[in-house]
């Protein structure tokens, strides 16, 4: 098993190792800087090496002589010793060598080439590489008493390596890198558990997942979520926060200012706490909470929740079926009216034996209609439904049949009759709207309820419309609708759900221009209905 190291050690090692990575910067830098002082020193210590040669009155008079360097060369050697220098070269206005450490070369003419500017009177340093290496050479003039140049004294030392001169000073690199080494230690043990304290003692891949799962869940929330800092910069905006209040680029980070107006604004601004606050966005009613972000006793922001009402209330009115009633409610009002309106017509024209018939005629379909509704469907709920989409049909100028074998006795055992208005009051709507642009003399709507102890059946066909292809491949979608403005694209949407969850079955036939049918199966027992995964 890989060994997970905690995120206190690793910033430890982390701090420690630039702590490692700076003092050895510091050191290359502080090398060079006392490499290039020692160059310097050793040039300094040239110069003044020549110029305590190049007052010697046994040089100035050596100089002059022909052969002086017999005389010369031993004084100047010994000078080099006592001063400690690698080499001391004395030259006469000819470039000849009155003194050289290899005595072979002593009246020989010397070739160097940064000689030049020490015969004209100039003190100064250069360096040149030799076969012993790098030298530092030191060059004066030598003037006799009357201050005329006669000769060159050149001072040579040679440069030692960069190991040699930080090894003069191993002591104090050794002190300084331990002092630094025990702070750096000691400051990255300090830093590493504030951080730690800071992140709330979780380990990277904690925080990450964290923050994976909090994104995750907001924008699977089917509520609005804004949070906002102290400052009113925005710190979530959830996508269906952006849905309802018709918001489409990304607003993180931004102050709130900048995105919402209005009430909302001085909501999620407040210091104050906001349960079920009710406040208009446009054309939407919003149904606000707001609540503070506390950490560790101190607010540091707050965070609302909202959902929309129009679409709340739209979902409610599809479960509970209350539009249906309603509208059962308006027809037969409405046909109440146009037979009352009839019968005060036939009488008023004096056919009161028209006007009976009239009234045995519809009352008598009305009857048969409620008589056998009450004998094969065994739940008023439905049976009501059915009637009062039987007049819609007549209103709308649609014919509504029922299957004269439809039977309904019991519900499945997954479903209850609150289901079952809630699926043949949709599917039924769904078939009126069919005919939404359609001329049609014969306008048909069929229903068939067929219920046994295996299951229950139910179809709905029209001769509407029907759907092209493209269209039935997305009519289960929520809030997928062809009705526009009127539709919310829920109908088809809750009928599936409530199919599945009963373990049932729905297929949809549909041609354009011929129609559409609609059947679903739905088993009475939860034995053997699960689906198969294959």
């Amino acid at each position: 098993m890989r060994r997970v190291i905690s995120i206190k050690w690793k910033i430890m090692i982390f701090s420690f190792g630039v702590v490692f990575f700076s003092i050895i910067i510091a050191g290359v830098i502080a090398a060079g800087k006392l490499y290039d002082q020692t160059e310097e020193r050793l040039g300094e210590r040239g110069l003044i090496t020549g110029r305590t040669v190049a007052n010697l009155p046994e040089v100035q008079q050596s100089l002059v002589q022909s052969e002086g360097w017999e005389t010369l060369n031993p004084i100047v050697n010994r000078v080099r010793t006592i001063n400690g220098s690698d080499y001391i070269v004395v030259l006469n206005l000819n470039r000849i060598r009155y003194s050289h450490p290899v005595e072979e070369k002593l009246g020989t003419v010397s070739s160097g080439k940064d000689e030049g500017a020490a015969f004209a009177e100039h003190s100064y340093v250069s360096k040149a590489k030799g076969e012993l290496g790098v030298s530092i050479r030191s060059f004066v003039p030598i003037m006799n008493a009357e201050h005329e140049q006669i000769g060159v004294v050149i001072v040579g030392n040679i440069m030692p390596n960069l190991v040699t001169v930080l090894s003069s000073i191993k002591s104090e690199l050794a002190l300084i890198a331990l002092l630094a080494l025990g702070f750096g230690s000691v400051g990255s043990w300090l830093l590493a558990r504030r951080i730690k304290q800071e992140t709330f003692q979780l380990e990277p891949h904690e925080i990450s997942r964290l923050l994976v799962e909090r994104t995750a869940t907001f924008e699977a929330m089917n509520e609005g979520v804004i949070a906002i800092d102290l400052n009113g910069k925005i710190m979530i905006f959830n996508d269906k926060a952006k849905r309802i209040l018709d918001i489409a680029e990304e607003v993180t980070d931004l102050p709130v200012e900048e995105v919402i107006k209005g009430k909302l604004l001085s909501i999620l601004k407040s210091k104050d706490r906001f349960e079920n606050e009710e406040t208009t966005v446009g054309q939407k009613v919003l149904l606000i909470s707001k609540v503070p972000i506390i950490v560790e006793g101190i607010e540091v922001g707050g965070v609302a929740v909202f959902q929309d009402r129009t679409e709340v209330a739209a979902m409610a009115e599809e479960l509970t079926g209350v539009k249906n009633f309603v509208e059962a409610l308006r027809v037969q009002n409405h046909e109440s009216l146009n037979r009352l309106h009839t019968i005060a017509g036939l009488i008023q024209l004096d056919e009161k034996e028209k006007a009976l018939d009239y009234v045995f005629d519809v009352s008598q379909q009305d009857e048969d209609l409620s008589n056998f509704l009450s004998k094969r469907i065994n739940d008023f709920r439905i049976s009501g439904l059915i009637l009062s989409k039987v007049r819609r049909g007549k209103e709308l100028g649609i014919n509504v049949t029922i299957d004269r074998d439809s039977v309904y006795k019991k519900n499945p055992i997954l479903l209850d009759s609150h289901d079952l208005v809630l699926i043949l009051g949709n599917l039924i709507e769904n078939a009126f709207y069919s005919f939404h642009e359609v001329s049609r003399e014969d306008k048909l709507i069929h229903l068939s309820i067929i219920g046994d102890d295996d299951g229950l059946y139910l179809s709905v066909e029209d001769n509407g419309c029907g759907m092209k292809d493209d269209i039935q491949a997305r009519v289960l979608e929520k809030g997928f609708s062809t009705k526009g403005k009127d539709g919310n694209g829920l109908g088809l949407y809750l009928i599936n759900r409530t199919i599945e969850r009963a373990n049932g079955t729905m297929k949809l036939v549909s041609y354009e221009d011929e129609g559409t049918s609609i059947e679903i199966v739905i088993p009475m027992s939860t034995e053997g209905s699960e689906h198969d995964d294959d």
